[in-house]
C-alpha cells in the first residue's frame, strides 16, 4: 500500500508540473528560403529552441518573406501580425539611420567574431536595445555570415574598376560610399536583379557572401567577383515584439538568447568553410575572383568611415557610431581620433 501511495503521489506531482508548464507560441519570418544555407541554419535554431524548451516554445517559421515583404517584417512584428523579425536592422534605416549601425556598419570590422564581440562585450547590445525598444521591439541577438562579395559582369579587381560601374545596391549608406568612389549604385529590390543583369540595366550586384551568391545561380550570369570580401558584413537579427518578449517566462527568454549565440557561432564557422569551397569551385568554372590590395581596401574603409558621421543624423545614430569607433580603436582597427 505504501508503494502504491508513493507512486500515486509521484504521478500527481508529474501531472501538476505538466499543468504548470508555460507555453510560448511564436510566429517568426525570415527573408531566406528553406533551401539556402542560412535558411537551414534558421530552421536549426527553431529546432534547438523547441528541443531545449521540451516543447514549451513552439515556433512557426515563415521563409522567403511569405507573410509580408522583407522590409515590412519589423513593423509586422511590432504591430502583432508576427511575433518576431528574423531579417536585419539595415532594412529599417528609413525609420532611423541608427539602424544602419546595427545592421551593416560597412568598412568597420574584419570578421564576424569582432563584430559579435562589440555586441556582447563592447556595450553594443545595451546601446542597440535602447534603439529597438523605442519601436516596441527587443533585440534578441545577431547572426553574421561574414564579408560579402560583389558579383559583376566586368572585372572588379580594385578601386579603378568602380568608375561608372552600375550595380544593384541596397538602400542606405552603401550608396553614398560607392558614389564617393566613382560607382553608380542603383537601389532596387533583389527580385529584379536577374532581369536587370540580363538586360544590361546594371553591370553587377551586391547580394551576399560567395557561397550564398553561388547557391542562387548568380555566377551563371556573371563571371567576376571579389573574394575575400571587405565592403559589407551585415548582421541578421532576431528581434521580437517587446510585449511578447516581456510576457515570456524568464527561462524561455534565456533559451532563445542562448540559441541565438549558438546560431551566431555556427553561422560564422560554417560560412568560413562554405565560402572557401565555393571559391575553389568558381575558379574551376572560370569565374575570376579578385582579392583587393591592402591599399584599395583601406581606401574603401576611409570612404566608409568618412560617411558614417554624414549618415548619423540622429542622436541614436551618433551614439552608435561613437560606440563602434571606440571599440574599433580598442581592437586596433582604427587609429585614435
Amino acid at each position: 500500500m505504501k508503494t502504491l501511495t508513493l507512486g500515486m503521489a509521484a504521478g500527481t506531482a508529474l501531472l501538476a508540473t505538466t499543468a504548470m508548464a508555460q507555453q510560448t507560441t511564436l510566429r517568426i519570418q525570415s527573408h531566406y528560403n528553406p533551401e539556402q544555407t542560412s535558411g537551414k541554419l534558421a530552421q536549426q535554431f527553431v529546432d534547438n529552441v523547441e528541443t531545449m524548451s521540451n516543447g514549451e516554445i513552439d515556433i512557426e517559421l515563415f521563409f522567403s518573406s511569405s507573410v509580408v515583404k522583407t522590409v515590412e517584417t519589423f513593423d509586422a512584428a511590432a504591430t502583432g501580425i508576427l511575433d518576431c523579425d528574423f531579417t536585419g536592422g539595415a532594412y529599417q534605416t528609413g525609420k532611423n539611420p541608427a539602424f544602419q549601425f546595427v545592421g551593416d556598419i560597412m568598412g568597420g570590422y574584419d570578421t564576424p567574431y569582432q563584430q559579435l564581440s562589440w555586441l556582447y562585450y563592447g556595450g553594443g547590445l545595451e546601446a542597440a536595445q535602447e534603439l529597438y525598444n523605442q519601436y516596441d521591439m527587443q533585440l534578441v541577438g545577431w547572426w553574421i555570415y561574414g564579408q560579402e562579395s560583389l558579383s559583376s559582369k566586368k572585372p572588379i579587381a580594385g578601386i579603378e574598376d568602380l568608375q561608372n560601374w552600375k550595380f544593384r545596391s541596397p538602400p542606405g549608406m552603401e550608396t553614398k560610399i560607392f558614389e564617393k568612389l566613382g560607382a553608380s549604385p542603383i537601389v532596387m529590390d533583389f527580385t529584379e536583379v536577374f532581369t536587370a543583369l540580363e538586360t544590361g540595366i546594371i553591370d553587377a550586384t551586391d547580394y551576399s557572401g560567395l557561397a550564398n551568391n553561388e547557391s542562387i545561380g548568380l555566377y551563371d550570369l556573371v563571371k567576376f567577383a571579389n573574394y575575400p570580401g571587405f565592403h559589407s558584413m551585415p548582421s541578421d537579427h532576431l528581434a521580437c515584439n517587446k510585449a511578447v518578449w516581456d510576457g515570456m517566462p524568464e527561462h524561455h527568454r534565456a533559451i532563445m538568447s542562448t540559441a541565438m549565440e549558438s546560431l551566431a557561432l555556427r553561422t560564422a564557422l560554417q560560412f568560413e568553410k562554405l565560402n572557401a569551397e565555393a571559391a575553389a569551385r568558381l575558379r574551376q568554372n572560370g569565374v575570376t575572383l579578385s582579392n583587393w590590395s591592402d591599399e584599395d581596401k583601406q581606401a574603401f574603409r576611409d570612404a566608409a568611415q568618412a560617411t558614417w558621421p554624414e549618415f548619423a543624423t540622429t542622436p541614436e545614430a551618433e551614439a552608435l557610431v561613437e560606440s563602434h569607433l571606440a571599440y574599433l580603436s580598442d581592437l586596433g582597427l582604427v587609429s585614435d581620433k
